[in-house]
């Protein structure tokens, strides 16, 4: 990391644009994150650099939907400290077990394999206008 300032918080609704921009999820799906504070922005010396979003898988699996680092920052250890404060705050929050996805394409399912994720199955996608490449399932416990 550097040595600048690399701070992790709760989204606002003033962050929309940057979590969703042009993105399938609708006002009200974002206002209800906020409120439930599962949704987080990544900030740099203030400056937004990534985004995190979470859900609860089945209601009771804390389910990172998102996990999004700009290029210029990836490869720096942020992306790790992101995933460590995330955990830590489900882990205090009770939870014994968390999931996350991937496209199999990406090369996220290598970050999160050092992270001590584990392939738990996958998903096909095929139905327009949502076809994308197999989706991944990766979890861990706490």
């Amino acid at each position: 990391m550097t040595d600048k300032l690399f701070t992790i918080t709760y989204a606002t609704l003033d962050d929309k644009q940057y979590v969703c921009p042009g993105e399938n999820l609708s006002e009200s799906e974002f206002e209800l994150k906020v409120r439930d504070k599962r949704c987080y922005i990544l900030r740099l010396d203030g400056q937004r650099i990534g985004v995190m979003v979470f859900n609860l898988m089945f209601d009771f699996i804390p389910f990172l939907s998102l996990m999004y680092l700009e290029d210029e920052h990836q490869r720096k250890g942020f992306g790790t400290a992101a995933m460590t404060h995330w955990e830590n705050e489900m882990r205090s929050l009770g939870y014994k077990m968390i999931m996350i996805s991937t496209q199999v394409d990406e090369d996220g399912q290598h970050f999160y394999r050092k992270l001590g994720y584990k392939d738990m199955g996958s998903i096909v996608m095929d139905i327009p206008p949502h076809e994308q490449p197999l989706e991944m399932f990766m979890g861990k416990a706490l």
